[in-house]
């Protein structure tokens, strides 16, 4: 029912408004004022075939397209895929060249190849009064956050965005003296990605973070150690830090880095190998002179000390069960070797009195049996907790 009245009304706002043909500039005439998602155009620009997620989140709820802005070449198909998120949707040109059917299954598609250059606008026709908008940039080059200089190819990142879902290339935000990340988005399985996760800025930007409150706690850690915000899980917090150099700076979520919650900031024209795998820019060069040979014995991330922290008291588990085992076996084998020496007569040696071993209770090998259970049973609790810690199963379950 209210999928029908949203229809209604998306209907009577279409109705009151003249279809638009696509414009030829960057220009979007105030297309994306209420829509939270936008970031600037994304430059997909040598891909035949480009994809555009329907139903992502965007302000307070899964009704955005994603990316909101794409570039491409004359000649290539868009194809947008439904993520069956936030109920039936629909994909209508504004200027009436093309409109998909509504859908609210997952997995279902709509394609159109653009031929001609020009702005194409489109938009969901229930949810367009929710900012569920979109534009398709075909033609001229570089991104569209502004206009900030040249066209530049993307950095080479070195696998950084390897099992990154929600990265498909560098939004260009140049020209703009603050630019914003939501944190909290969708990436893959659950709301555990940075949007957008790569962005290219100027020299002197201020870079604000913003929670959304999707996804449990999360933080923003530099690579290089250059900015860390603090652990937060509130709806509305910022954090923000003011990039004066060039370089690659790539960042995190400590708790959820390990889901593919990364993110980059590419500071000035940095394009191809020259950006390297790594941070770059003044911090990086100061933890590549800091670091030696030890420091690569000492994790640098959440997951790295887990692992090592897990891993010990597992250790010292084991090992305490095996020592007491040992320790059984030789006190079993040295009373046999006693019992035999007693039993065994000598020749002109006068025989002792036996000495009776009570073999009833090891308070030794007890002790280090209950020490190594309860050191398993410690790093199972730690684990579980971890594992709720991100989002899986309760403590209790």
């Amino acid at each position: 029912m209210l999928t029908t009245s949203a229809a209604v009304a998306g209907g009577a706002l279409l109705g009151s408004t003249a279809p638009a043909a696509a414009q030829s500039g960057p220009d979007f005439d105030g297309w994306f004022d209420d829509v939270a998602n936008y970031d600037g155009v994304v430059d997909q620009t040598g891909q035949s075939e480009v994809t555009v997620e329907v139903g992502v989140q965007n302000g307070d709820g899964p009704y955005g397209f994603g990316p909101a802005a794409i570039r491409v070449d004359p000649g290539t198909t868009v194809t947008w895929e439904w993520n069956g998120q936030g109920g039936s949707h629909n994909v209508v040109a504004e200027d009436g060249s093309y409109e998909s059917e509504l859908v609210a299954e997952a997995g279902h598609t709509f394609s159109h190849t653009f031929e001609s250059e020009g702005i194409s606008k489109y938009y969901c026709l229930p949810h367009r009064a929710l900012g569920m908008k979109g534009a398709v940039v075909v033609g001229g080059s570089g991104g569209g956050g502004g206009g900030g200089g040249s066209s530049v190819s993307e950095p080479d990142f070195g696998g950084w965005f390897d099992g990154v879902a929600n990265y498909s290339s560098t939004v260009d935000q140049r020209g703009e003296s603050e630019v914003s990340v939501e944190v909290g988005v969708e990436n893959g399985d659950g709301p555990y990605g940075f949007g957008p996760a790569s962005v290219r800025v100027d020299p002197g930007t201020t870079v604000t973070w913003e929670w959304n409150g999707q996804g449990g706690s999360h933080n923003v850690v530099a690579n290089d150690g250059s900015f860390e915000s603090e652990l937060v899980a509130e709806a509305g917090h910022t954090f923000s830090h003011t990039f004066e150099s060039e370089g690659v700076y790539e960042y995190y979520c400590q708790p959820h880095e390990a889901l593919g919650m990364k993110g980059a900031v590419v500071v000035g024209d940095i394009s191809g190998s020259g950006a390297g795998g790594g941070a770059s820019g003044d911090g990086g060069e100061e933890a590549s002179e800091s670091g030696g040979g030890l420091s690569l014995l000492v994790p640098d991330d959440f997951t790295g000390w887990l692992a090592v922290v897990f891993g010990g008291t597992v250790f010292l588990a084991v090992a305490s069960v095996l020592g007491s085992e040992a320790y059984t076996e030789y006190r079993d084998h040295m009373a046999a070797e006693e019992q035999y020496v007693r039993e065994t007569p000598v020749e002109g040696v006068e025989e002792e009195a036996a000495v009776e071993l009570d073999e009833g209770y090891d308070p030794v090998g007890t002790a280090a049996l209950v020490v190594g259970y309860f050191l398993l049973i410690s790093a199972l609790w730690a684990f579980m907790y971890f594992i709720e810690f991100i989002g899986g199963p309760t403590i209790t379950g």
